[in-house]
């Protein structure tokens, strides 16, 4: 193992150890979320393969449509990392679990790695009946803003 890989090594253990510690990685580099912190650079592909190997969750948005992952970092809840989330509903400042941030972007088409099937909350796509993935995208981010009920 590298030097270079040393480093990461810890911060992505201290990612693993995190709830919602995860790597996300958009058209701009990576951020690796864990603990109060944060970790950002561009060696990208490199980072995200450590991470993959280490069975951290990664989120990999460079290959997904622009409009839509601009319009869930803007308009969508964000992960809730260190913290228990807010309960519904969720607003661009409100903080969810990683799995239904992770199945929304997924939806969008990004990749997603190393976050369990039951762990994904898809419960915001099941009465939507027009698939295509803008009116997803928007009928997800209105399904989050509504109350639990």
């Amino acid at each position: 193992m590298s030097k270079e890989e040393l480093g990461y090594a810890t911060y992505i253990e201290q990612a693993k150890q995190t709830i919602g510690g995860h790597l996300h990685i958009g058209r701009g580099g990576f951020t690796l979320h864990f603990g109060t912190s944060r970790l950002s650079g561009y060696d990208c592909d490199h980072v995200k393969s450590l991470c993959i190997a280490a069975g951290l969750p990664v989120i990999d948005s460079r290959e997904a449509p622009i409009e839509l992952v601009a319009k869930l970092a803007v308009s969508g809840p964000m992960i809730a990392v260190n913290r228990h989330p807010d309960p519904h509903p969720w607003h661009a400042l409100a903080y969810a679990p990683l799995g239904a941030i992770a199945a929304a972007y997924r939806r969008a088409g990004a990749e997603v790695f190393n976050v369990a099937d039951s762990e994904f909350d898809e419960s915001g796509f099941a009465e939507l009946t027009d698939r295509s993935l803008a009116t997803l995208i928007d009928g997800w981010l209105a399904y989050v803003r509504r109350a639990a009920g």
